[in-house]
């Protein structure tokens, strides 16, 4: 898939489909994008779980947050990435790694590897990247801007 531009059908489908994410990089700082992303997408509906180490058993939006992926005791249906480009393979990876593959893999804006996405698709896993959820949904579905 050519990911340098993505049919508005695609990622509406996405938004509407998808109930549970998991936020990878999720950050216990208001002034972070990622905690102010989780924060709109958990008011926008959809059910965020944290992942962060640093942060593991301790809450960012009432939520308690995970050490990683595999620590989730429930399926994900989208793991959103709020880490640096570097880190999108191993994401990835650890995502395809678990009992419960999810649908989508998301990478926040600036965000990209296109060898990872592509190993991502080869698993059947929908994957949006340099994208943000919190911009995507006001203009598609309507609602409040982020």
């Amino acid at each position: 898939m050519n990911h340098d531009r993505y049919d508005d059908d695609y990622i509406l489908d996405i938004l509407k489909t998808v109930k549970v994410i998991a936020m990878v990089g999720a950050s216990p700082d208001p002034s972070r994008p990622s905690n102010s992303v989780m924060l709109y997408l958990q008011q926008s509906g959809y059910k965020v779980i944290p992942v962060n180490p640093g942060q593991a058993g301790k809450t960012i939006n009432g939520a308690t947050v995970a050490a990683s992926l595999a620590d989730i005791d429930e399926p994900v249906d989208m793991v959103e990435v709020f880490r640096a480009s570097d880190y999108l393979p191993k994401v990835v990876e650890e995502a395809l790694a678990l009992r419960h593959t999810p649908k989508v893999i998301w990478s926040q804006l600036g965000v990209r590897d296109d060898s990872a996405a592509a190993l991502a698709e080869q698993a059947g896993v929908k994957v949006v990247m340099n994208r943000c959820p919190a911009i995507e949904i006001p203009r598609l579905l309507g609602g409040p801007a982020h």
